[in-house]
């Protein structure tokens, strides 16, 4: 779900039940994710049972916000009248250093000259946008 926004940008619903806890953890600059408590398997996207073992307890679980290029694409024109101002802008699939199937798009930060590429190093960063929302995204970490 998203919500319109100043600026005509979509947004999050930062208050959707199966989100909450990944959106609380932006505003406090941490990336979670929900963690099986049984089996201890992530449990991303937010589902109502553990891909792995079926629990239904799932804790929002803080990661390191590293991780990986996985893919990515640099956008030339902007959908949104929000995003005319970024234009071009690379966004990514980000691959999380804690287990392969986590995988988050993004912005992508910090761009090398050369541009991006698969399995460059990246790590997350957070973007205000109001007191409520803050957006994760991620910046090239060139040397690792």
């Amino acid at each position: 779900m998203a919500v319109r926004a100043p600026g005509d940008r979509h947004l999050p619903d930062v208050d959707w039940p199966a989100a909450r806890g990944f959106w609380e953890g932006c505003r406090a600059g941490e990336l979670r994710l929900p963690r099986c408590a049984d089996c201890g398997r992530w449990v991303w996207y937010p589902a109502p049972a553990c891909p792995g073992c079926g629990g239904e307890r799932h804790p929002w679980t803080r990661v390191s916000g590293r991780g990986r290029i996985f893919t990515w694409v640099r956008v030339h024109r902007a959908f949104l009248p929000g995003h005319a101002a970024r234009v071009p802008y690379v966004t990514a699939l980000i691959e999380l250093e804690e287990d392969p199937r986590l995988r988050l798009a993004a912005f992508l930060r910090e761009v090398p000259p050369d541009g991006p590429r698969i399995g460059l190093a990246v790590e997350v960063v957070f973007e205000r946008i109001d007191a409520r929302i803050t957006l994760p995204a991620f910046r090239c970490v060139t040397g690792r």
